[in-house]
């Protein structure tokens, strides 16, 4: 090993899935993309990191709710395009062509070309860090989506997607939800 720049650190931890968070503000639609996010626990609670520099953090913070979508890997020039473009410029739906879906738990729209979906209710803000909590309330899996793989940020400009899986559900089995898999 070697010593390397400190203010690069982040890019070797930074790699979670890509989101397109939805939100919906009772007058307009809008979409931003973050990769800075956290699963805490199996409920699922979500922790991901936004503030007032997003569009979305104003209409997200006063109806207490969103839509994570999760994005595949053919959609990596859309993510880019949504998390370049701020909603005062355009519609962001209409310019990037994302089919929406109706969400039955929140108003924030699904976008139906995602691998999976998550309807989500704000429980916490931690204003210090930037930091919303938010609880699943109901999950949407696109079965029909032929690209499997989900995005990574590594916060330098550049991406990747899973690639290989390994399988240890036998040997993890004692730390598991009961039934848990993913499509």
């Amino acid at each position: 090993m070697r010593k390397g720049k400190l203010e690069k650190a982040f890019t070797y931890l930074e790699s979670g899935a890509v989101l397109l968070v939805t939100s919906h503000d009772r007058k307009k639609e809008n979409v931003m993309t973050i990769s800075w996010q956290m699963v805490l626990d199996f409920t699922p609670r979500i922790a991901i990191c936004t503030g007032p520099w997003n569009d979305s953090f104003d209409a997200i913070i006063r109806t207490k709710e969103c839509t994570l979508c999760i994005p595949a890997a053919d959609m990596l020039d859309k993510a880019v395009g949504i998390g370049t473009v701020h909603a005062s410029e355009c519609d962001k739906f209409k310019f990037f062509h994302l089919k929406k879906q109706k969400p039955t738990r929140v108003k924030a729209p699904l976008i139906a070309d995602c691998l999976a979906a998550i309807e989500c209710r704000v429980v916490d803000y931690v204003k210090k860090h930037g930091i919303l909590v938010l609880e699943g309330v109901q999950l949407w899996e696109n079965p029909r989506k032929k690209e499997r793989r989900v995005l990574h940020a590594n916060g330098d400009g550049t991406f990747f997607a899973d690639g290989q899986f390994f399988n240890r559900r036998q040997e993890m089995k004692s730390r598991l939800p009961e039934g848990v898999k993913r499509l």
